[in-house]
């Protein structure tokens, strides 16, 4: 069977991407700062906006825009994954070179990743609140803004959320809003 996905330039969209085996390779600052890099290098020669995005331990989730004419999120995940494969520690290096040796697939990511086509504002704000949600949801905090490594904290600064957002409550969300 062919995988498609969809191509629509200047096009929003969500991501889900996990690591290989859910391996909790960003539990680490050092990992977390080396995924930005990563994403910060690639957004140089291939531009593209981060409207929202969580990282947690074994996977992320994130909602960017395209520029208009470009539909091309493939190589840009391709290019993010390989330089954060390419400076990663030693330890997880070996694991590569293992796994290679072995001709499994990489070690660290898992070889698909999930992606949505954001529809319209609704779809958008849907998705977001699912991002800074889904480290409660993961038991990982009691509230979002007790994550370090999201969005959320910029949209507290930006007014569009107020700081206890999401705090005592459990939010549910309709089929086809995110992907684990």
């Amino acid at each position: 069977m062919r995988y498609r996905r969809a191509n629509i330039e200047g096009g929003t969209y969500f991501f889900t991407v996990v690591t290989f085996g859910r391996k909790k390779i960003f539990s680490t600052p050092e990992n977390v700062e080396l995924l930005r890099q990563g994403m910060k290098h690639v957004m140089k020669k291939h531009p593209f906006v981060i409207d929202a995005m969580v990282v947690l331990p074994d996977h992320l989730h994130c909602i960017w825009t395209l520029p208009p004419e470009d539909a091309d999120f493939p190589v840009r995940w391709r290019l993010i994954k390989s330089f954060f494969t390419r400076n990663c520690g030693a330890e997880y290096r070996q694991k590569i070179s293992d796994a290679r040796q072995r001709k499994t697939e990489q070690a660290l990511w898992q070889r698909r990743y999930w992606e949505h086509t954001i529809k319209d504002e609704q779809d958008f704000m849907r998705h977001v609140e699912y991002i800074h949600y889904n480290p409660v949801k993961h038991g990982l905090v009691n509230a979002p803004g007790g994550w370090a490594y999201s969005s959320f904290h910029q949209y507290v600064k930006q007014g569009r959320y107020p700081e206890n957002w999401g705090a005592g409550v459990v939010l549910d969300f309709d089929d086809g809003v995110g992907c684990e």
